[in-house]
């Protein structure tokens, strides 16, 4: 009895000790981030603790080796891309029979640029607002992804802290660019920007070149206060998000002008997350033939192969019957 005593007391102690300095029962360290990222930390120190390397060659790299393009990996029946516009859009309407999951319009404030965007699904207006990879892949790839697992890699290329909805000319600008080679052009953003790619690199310990690195202490020296931001998008958080389905007027509108190749998707849409959606009908006009362009690609397994996927109406290797929804990207 007089032992269990002794050691109540000595547990009791301990229990008060860490109470006093501040540390959570079970825990290191009371700030220590728990998702990885450093999030709420100085991002000039989380950037000293990212290690400095040379980039590595981009040899090997395809974007299969970062999993399925978009796919539903928090399995909540909605593929990456379409959560991503969920979160960073405002005033959002939902394609119907997706389950409030396809985002048929909404507007968003682009951060890259600062402007204003309206998104419309659409073969020829889709590409207008795209996914823009905080870290690119390959930029990854080139400096320690080559060393993660296809799990941690698959991981990363749909992490939402890694992903933003961003204007499409800007994001085929920045292509796989590090910060010491794009920067956005909305200046007033460039602090955030940085501070989330190192949040990104400290997480997946991903390392940063000599250059990479002047290029972020550059930009970090204009606002000495920033944190790594934590692990929401970057919209306007007094903005108020409304979430509404068409109404019935709306609804027969769209019944009556939308294709039939549309129409015959919607069924496909309401379940693609349970099962491969079938190949579109072939329109009128012939298919190209593989002489006819400087990239083709047979199929959307030949895109991924390739690391092509997703393929954006105008980038090399797009047409049609890739397209299987008709609004603008092929193989998403």
């Amino acid at each position: 009895m007089r032992r269990h005593g002794t050691m109540t007391t000595i547990l009791s102690g301990l229990l008060a000790a860490s109470l006093l300095v501040g540390l959570p029962v079970g825990s290191a360290f009371a700030d220590e981030p728990t998702d990885g990222t450093g999030a709420g930390q100085s991002a000039t120190e989380v950037l000293d603790t990212l290690e400095v390397k040379g980039r590595a060659p981009k040899t090997g790299y395809k974007r299969t080796q970062f999993g399925k393009a978009w796919a539903d990996v928090d399995h909540n029946g909605c593929d990456t891309r379409n959560d991503i516009l969920n979160r960073d859009l405002t005033s959002v309407k939902y394609k119907w029979f997706t389950h409030k999951c396809v985002v048929k319009s909404g507007t968003l404030h682009d951060p890259y640029t600062g402007k204003d965007i309206k998104f419309k699904k659409g073969k020829k207006t889709s590409t207008a607002v795209q996914i823009d990879h905080v870290v690119a892949l390959s930029d990854a790839w080139q400096k320690g992804a080559q060393k993660l697992s296809k799990t941690k890699r698959t991981e990363l290329a749909n992490d939402p802290y890694n992903l933003l909805a961003v204007q499409g000319r800007a994001n085929q600008k920045k292509s796989d660019g590090d910060a010491a080679t794009w920067l956005p052009s909305n200046k007033s953003f460039r602090c955030e920007y940085a501070a989330r790619q190192i949040g990104v690199k400290h997480k997946y310990s991903l390392w940063v070149t000599k250059a990479e690195k002047k290029a972020m202490a550059k930009i970090l020296s204009s606002c000495p206060t920033q944190t790594v931001p934590d692990y929401t998008g970057v919209g306007n958080p007094t903005a108020e998000k409304t979430t509404e389905e068409p109404d019935q007027a709306e609804q027969q509108t769209e019944q009556q002008t939308e294709q039939p190749a549309e129409q015959e998707q919607q069924p496909t849409e309401q379940t693609q997350t349970q099962s491969p959606a079938p190949a579109p009908t072939p329109e009128p006009t012939p298919a190209p033939q593989p002489q006819q362009q400087s990239v083709y690609y047979q199929n959307c397994t030949a895109a991924r192969e390739a690391g092509a996927a997703p393929i954006y109406q105008g980038q090399p290797g797009y047409r049609s019957q890739l397209d299987r929804d008709h609004d603008g990207v092929a193989c998403e």
